[in-house]
């Protein structure tokens, strides 16, 4: 055991100081390099050429793999960046499709509105601009203040948008002044339609940035993207103004985003409207009704005489 002990000792002492020596002579070599390329004259610079000229070309068959592994990181590289161009483009591809169906829609409206062009409107739907000179949303009441009121013929009820959508109705009038209660109060209720299903339903404010949709009977018919309108039904709100876009909620209750800016409400356009027509006799809109001949006899006149001398 201690002949063995005596030897791995010896062994020991051999390494270290054999180590010292090759990373001395390593340290002495990269300096003597490093002095040697920093050394301005013409003599080192002849040295250091054909030195380059000797080592180089001997180490060709190295640099060939590393060529190879360099070219494959490139590739891969540029493989990566034509997966997310593609990416994108098919992102893209799926946008203008949609905006392609929302160009077509819009064609075809178009093309109503210009085979209405002749039809006689109503003078009556016309709009007063305001200013929102204040806004008191809270977190129990959406409302903003218009410099419009009574004075500019201002009636409660009547629709207002920001040129982009329905903001609210007119809630309370006062001689210059107007309030509006914003589609997202609590207190709003706004029976809509969405399209192009055609199912009605009901916008219920809720104090939130979006709103939520109630009363819906046939949900397989709409998906979140569908366009809501105001339906017109009770006469208070005319029939087709645009309110948002369909969305499903965090909630899972379907929602809309509504078109209105509400973080800039500047200036809305109150939309005036009327008191229709009450209809109560509906066969009167087919046939007017006839005048009675009894009644447009003349006085003192008797018609069974005549009927009796027509007889004979």
């Amino acid at each position: 055991m201690r002949p063995l002990a005596k030897r791995n000792g010896s062994e020991l002492d051999y390494v270290r100081p054999v180590r010292r020596i090759l990373v001395g002579g390593l340290i002495l070599l990269c300096l003597g390099i490093f002095f040697l390329w920093r050394i301005d004259s013409p003599r080192v610079e002849r040295f250091r050429a054909n030195l380059i000229d000797r080592v180089v070309p001997s180490f060709e068959w190295a640099s060939v793999p590393l060529a190879h592994f360099t070219g494959m990181i490139e590739d891969f590289q540029s493989y990566q960046r034509i997966y997310q161009q593609n990416k994108d483009l098919r992102r893209e591809l799926q946008q203008m499709k949609a905006w392609k169906e929302a160009a077509v829609q819009l064609e075809q409206q178009n093309a109503k509105l210009l085979a209405l062009n002749s039809v006689r409107l109503d003078p009556k739907l016309t709009s007063v601009s305001g200013l929102v000179i204040a806004d008191s949303g809270s977190p129990f009441r959406q409302s903003v203040l218009l410099n419009v009121g009574a004075r500019d013929g201002i009636r409660d009820g009547w629709a207002t948008m920001d040129g982009l959508g329905l903001v609210g109705r007119i809630s309370g009038v006062g001689q210059s002044t107007s309030r509006v209660i914003l589609l997202t109060d609590a207190a709003s209720r706004l029976p809509v339609t969405i399209q192009p299903s055609g199912q009605r339903a009901i916008l219920a404010g809720d104090n939130s940035a979006a709103p939520s949709v109630d009363f819906l009977e046939n949900l397989d018919s709409i998906k979140p993207g569908d366009r809501v309108v105001s339906s017109g039904d009770g006469g208070v709100f005319p029939s087709g103004l645009p309110v948002g876009q369909l969305t499903l909620g965090p909630d899972g209750r379907y929602r809309v985003w509504l078109a209105a800016d509400y973080q800039r409400l500047e200036f809305l356009r109150v939309l005036r409207s009327h008191q229709g027509e009450v209809i109560t006799d509906t066969g009167g809109l087919i046939v007017p009704p006839q005048p009675d001949p009894a009644a447009e006899a003349a006085p003192g006149e008797d018609a069974t005489p005549q009927e009796g001398r027509a007889d004979g």
